[in-house]
């Protein structure tokens, strides 16, 4: 049978739904590592999101961010 693969969206609106049921961060995060394993968010992501939500910050989704794009290093880069 095969699993399911959560993706950020998806893991960031469970966090929506522990911290309307009151959980702690910690919590949260606990049940997402019980659920998903390694595939679950940091603890230190989890009480970042919940501060967001804190705020009345509820947009799941990426922000752009502002500055120099990061470079990545793979075997593109050194065929160049």
């Amino acid at each position: 049978m095969p699993s399911f693969e959560p993706n950020k969206r998806h893991l960031r609106e469970l966090l929506i739904y522990f911290f309307n049921l009151k959980k702690s961060a910690a919590e949260a995060h606990r049940l997402l590592v019980e659920a998903y394993g390694e595939a679950a968010l940091s603890e230190r992501s989890c009480r970042e999101w919940f501060q967001k939500f804190k705020n009345g910050e509820f947009d799941v989704e990426d922000k752009e961010h502002s500055g120099r794009p990061k470079r990545r290093r793979g075997i593109e880069s050194i065929i160049e």
